[in-house]
């Protein structure tokens, strides 16, 4: 099994299929799993300068498909139990969501709240292209952000 593992980090680790590594991690990472894809996005520019602009988008449409994908997974989630099983904290929590509606998938950038955050504009049922639209901004941001940042403070790599 290590052998395996380790032979399709290599495939991956490859320039040739570096952009297609990035939708990848991306993609998963936007999904509920515990995975970050910025350090993936920053190693593949640092050893390829020339595809700065190409992965920060392939990042972002891979991250957007996996919110999209988790907002598909909240609209399939069951109303009535998720309803019954919440607290007053998380009462307000989706008061706030549906206040705002679709603008709230802007945040789907943050750590530990964002993917959840898409789960439940699917559970709340706002409408799918507008949340879409609204997490690629804020998931587009974030790599422009944070992979120019790691650029500028590591010149010479981690």
């Amino acid at each position: 099994m290590e052998a395996w593992f380790e032979s399709v980090l290599a495939l991956l680790a490859l320039p040739k299929y570096g952009l297609s590594s990035v939708f990848l991690v991306a993609f998963v990472s936007a999904t509920l799993l515990p995975m970050g894809s910025e350090p993936f996005v920053f190693g593949l520019v640092k050893l390829n300068p020339e595809l700065f602009w190409s992965a920060i988008l392939v990042a972002t449409a891979g991250n957007t498909l996996g919110g999209a994908l988790t907002w598909a997974m909240g609209y399939g989630a069951e109303r009535a139990y998720e309803r019954v099983k919440h607290k007053p904290m998380e009462l307000r929590a989706l008061q706030w969501l549906e206040r705002f509606g679709a603008k709230a998938c802007l945040l789907a950038w943050l750590p530990v709240v964002g993917d959840p955050l898409c789960a439940v504009a699917g559970w709340l049922r706002l409408p799918f292209w507008p949340c879409v639209f609204y997490m690629a901004i804020g998931k587009f941001a974030r790599y422009l952000t944070m992979t120019a940042a790691l650029l500028w403070w590591f010149p010479g790599g981690l």
